[in-house]
């Protein structure tokens, strides 16, 4: 039998960790957080107050340099939940069905049910459910518990109270034109109780079901596989007013640079797109047209959002202490995509650039991982599965046959040990009118626009040195030959991009 490095890896992973918890299975508590970029204090974000996560990096790894896959929710989680990569699946857009495209894939949840016998739940945004999309219900032991993403509390932030763009979106409300109906508000911040947005519903059900899970572990030894899922800090920036109040709005970051990379090709800017399906954002125009004041207020509501959600996941962490389940509780918190907040000019997500891609990735695994540990292994959404499975003592997902093929490889060894390296970067992809595909290395990022199979040397080529050009100012392709000559030679590896489906 032959092996490569990445077989090698994930076998030694194996042996590691088939002892870490004795031969009791371990726990798993999977925390996903929608739009969440490491604007986080443990990440060195002087500005974010994020209390409850700063300590639960502390528990374990923290991972400087995780990356996403595709800078879009569904996709994302898709990737997650698969461990393959979108350009494997052809799973890019918002309300591909997967079960209709794939039905035969094996998601997380289900690989821990069929073999480690575990009750698998789900809360929350997990998979992205809207824009057509109905979620996974086979992935998990019981119906999910559904919650809202897009939702208000004041009037005022929905027009006539009819129902609004994003809203009608996310319920999957058939419409003849979207853009017909209302915007609503980009951001509120009412006086009410952390319960009356769904992040704060879905900590209180979490509890109940960590509670519950505790019960059922300690009456037949059933173990549980809780996906918890945040909606903030995704638009709109609802909060509670408690959260807004910890901020001086005078003092918050403003964008460092508002243009797009000089001598970079069109097909990869951004302007406009779901910010302007908010108010008092500009309906059209360019992001000049968005005031200072206004680019203040979102900075804000974006960092009282998360400070919000932080708090939601405290409640959670410490029901989990007080039951007496950390010691046998895996527990990954993971950021679906970054998020840009007026840098090139740009709003949200969807781009191959560094603010849109970069995730926090946070892993405590008892036995395993040392507290207070770092790294700068590049990793990935689809490794999350496989690294699961390697914790867990479970067999690995098939690497070469199967439904889905599994791209992600496991980052046991460098739980292990901060030093060790499994891979030297990190892949990610964006669809527009061409196929953008990347390589993350710790210093550079390549992105190449091209139709899948169209000839190499058509191929519009981006280049960024994140050592002399943090913020992305100038596409350094054309000065950088021996750069990008071999990094399109370790792209050159990967297939081509799978077709849209």
């Amino acid at each position: 039998m032959k092996f490569n490095q990445t077989s090698l890896v994930a076998l030694a992973g194996i042996l590691l960790s088939a002892t870490a918890f004795g031969e009791e299975k371990p726990n798993v508590l999977l925390i996903l957080v929608d739009d969440l970029k490491p604007a986080l204090g443990c990440y060195g974000d002087k500005t974010a107050l994020s209390p409850n996560i700063d300590k639960l990096a502390g528990r374990g790894m923290q991972f400087d340099l995780a990356y996403c896959n595709q800078a879009v929710c569904a996709p994302s989680r898709f990737t997650l939940m698969l461990g393959s990569h979108s350009t494997s699946t052809g799973l890019y857009g918002l309300g591909s069905p997967l079960r209709k495209i794939i039905p035969d894939a094996v998601t997380i949840p289900q690989h821990f049910a069929k073999h480690g016998g575990y009750k698998t739940e789900s809360l929350g945004k997990i998979f992205h459910i809207g824009h057509g999309n109905e979620g996974d219900p086979p992935s998990f032991s019981i119906p999910h518990f559904k919650e809202k993403v897009i939702e208000y509390v004041a009037e005022s932030s929905k027009p006539e109270g009819k129902l609004t763009r994003e809203e009608a979106m996310f319920e999957n409300v058939r419409v003849p034109n979207f853009n017909a109906l209302p915007r609503g508000a980009a951001f509120e911040n009412p006086e009410v109780e952390d319960d009356a947005y769904a992040d704060g519903r879905v900590a209180d059900e979490t509890k109940k079901r960590l509670q519950a899970a505790k019960a059922l572990r300690e009456k037949d030894g059933t173990p549980f596989f809780i996906a918890a899922g945040f909606a903030r800090p995704h638009l709109p920036f609802s909060a509670p007013k408690k959260y807004w109040d910890l901020y001086d709005a005078a003092k918050l970051p403003m964008p460092e640079n508002e243009n797009l990379p000089a001598e970079s090709p069109k097909v990869a800017g951004k302007r406009g797109g779901e910010i302007r399906n908010y108010f008092p954002v500009p309906d059209k125009g360019s992001p000049d047209q968005i005031s200072n004041e206004l680019k203040r207020e979102l900075i804000h509501g974006y960092y009282a959002s998360v400070s919000y959600v932080d708090a939601q996941i405290g409640k959670v962490i410490d029901e989990l202490d007080q039951l007496g389940l950390a010691d046998n509780t895996i527990i990954v918190l993971w950021g679906d995509h970054g998020f840009h907040l007026g840098d090139l000019g740009i709003w949200t997500k969807h781009t191959n650039y560094e603010q849109a891609n970069r995730i926090p990735i946070l892993i405590t695994a008892p036995g395993v991982t040392q507290p207070n540990t770092t790294t700068k292994q590049l990793a990935e959404s689809v490794d999350i599965f496989p690294t699961l499975a390697d914790l867990a003592g479970l067999p690995a997902p098939n690497f070469t046959e199967g439904p889905q093929k599994i791209d992600g490889i496991s980052l046991v060894p460098v739980l292990k040990n901060t030093t060790t390296r499994v891979r030297d970067h990190a892949f990610h992809a964006y669809p527009k009118k061409k196929m953008g595909r990347a390589i993350r290395t710790e210093r550079y990022r390549l992105i190449e626009w091209k139709k899948p199979g169209a000839p190499a040397d058509s191929a519009e080529i981006e280049l960024y040195d994140y050592e002399s050009d943090p913020y992305e100012t100038k596409n350094h392709a054309a000065e950088k030959l021996d750069v990008v000559a071999a990094l399109r030679k370790t792209l050159a590896t990967y297939p081509e991009a799978a077709r849209r489906k």
